[in-house]
């Protein structure tokens, strides 16, 4: 099989795209697969870290304002369709897929231009503009949340399959659970609240986490915090302050970013995260209860709908960006994680929402398109 996956921007829209690549890899091992992106993404370290390809065009995500600023980046997505096109010409694919983003849109059209199956995916509850106007040029959208299907008008073909995550549920042993732990300077004795706001961090999540710290508000329950590697110095600096030694915290412990992440998020008892497709979908598979911070200003608050797939099934709790501070955040916490039972049955919630076999239901999809 050839086939193209256009990927770019944030991590969000390039995993699932290599997780594609390597299933498709994976089951035809004679495959040829490259990606389209920017220059301006982190498609350009992750994509070559993976062993892929990756070639660059232009394109923008387009504001609906009349400004010069605007126009350059319509004429320049414009001549990104050309790019598109001639990339796909020479490539010659089976098929041309895309995980999101405004690269879908100059690379979608133009396969379907050149009448190539094409496969979009939706990573996100409500689907963004470059979906919603490739629907009916697409034979193929997957969803990762059932929701999503209503949102997508004249669309050909929807399929919900989920989105491939590495994270997966894992039956630790009492040993293996307490040395996991044991490997931050906790104990097994008292509930865990896992706290990050993607790979970079969440400065106001971690704001009102050294609240919560100085305040010692955490004296019945632990806490690892994954701070974000540009972030943490700055709140070494901000607890010393206070008097407090970051790597001496009674209950707490806090690291610039965990490399263990699918160990720690099975060892703990309540996760504290933003609500990004992939964070909802580890979350879930994992059937954690969660408390959730969906990032503002973003393409159609699309992470305070991921939350809701949550919080409406009683899984999740949501407090809105504007309304986090210690005091509020401290409370709700407390309300969970201290509730066994409360845990255990949002727990449960959450399971309901889990996919399994994601990139068996979209390797399949990949194959009625390429005959």
């Amino acid at each position: 099989m050839r086939a193209i996956i256009a990927a770019a921007g944030t991590a969000g829209h390039i995993n699932p795209g290599l997780a594609i690549a390597n299933k498709i890899m994976k089951e035809e091992k004679d495959s040829k697969v490259i990606f389209i992106g920017t220059t301006r993404g982190l498609e350009n370290d992750l994509v070559p870290r993976a062993g892929y390809e990756l070639k660059t065009i232009d394109a923008y995500g387009l504001s609906k304002k009349i400004s010069i600023e605007n126009l350059k980046k319509m004429y320049k997505t414009l001549k990104g369709f050309g790019e598109a096109k001639k990339i796909i010409k020479e490539f010659k694919p089976d098929i041309v897929i895309g995980t999101g983003g405004y690269i879908c849109g100059a690379t979608i059209s133009a396969a379907h231009s050149l009448k190539i199956p094409t496969l979009l995916h939706e990573s996100n509850a409500f689907p963004g503009k470059a979906v919603k106007m490739l629907a009916n040029k697409t034979d193929t959208i997957l969803v990762s949340f059932e929701d999503a299907i209503s949102r997508i008008k004249k669309a050909k073909n929807i399929v919900y399959t989920g989105t491939p995550v590495k994270i997966e549920k894992k039956n630790y042993s009492k040993e293996e659970k307490r040395n996991i732990i044991s490997k931050f300077g906790l104990e097994d004795i008292k509930p865990i609240l896992l706290v990050f706001g993607g790979s970079q961090g969440a400065k106001k999540i971690n704001d009102a986490m050294i609240e919560l710290i100085k305040e010692k508000m955490n004296s019945k329950y632990q806490i690892i915090w994954a701070a974000g590697p540009k972030q943490y110095d700055g709140i070494k600096e901000e607890l010393e302050k206070a008097n407090i030694n970051i790597n001496n915290i009674k209950n707490t412990k806090i690291v610039p970013y965990i490399y263990n992440m699918e160990e720690v998020m099975n060892v703990s008892d309540v996760i504290l995260a933003r609500s990004g497709a992939m964070t909802i979908t580890e979350i879930s598979n994992l059937g954690k209860p969660s408390i959730l911070i969906p990032l503002p200003n973003v393409s159609h608050n699309h992470q305070l709908y991921n939350a809701k797939v949550l919080e409406n099934i009683g899984a999740a709790k949501i407090i809105l960006n504007d309304e986090l501070e210690a005091k509020k955040l401290s409370k709700e916490i407390e309300d969970i994680i201290l509730n066994k039972n409360k845990v255990e049955e949002m727990g449960k919630k959450a399971l309901e929402k889990s996919t399994t076999k994601v990139e068996e239901k979209i390797y399949e999809e990949i194959k009625k398109l390429v005959k």
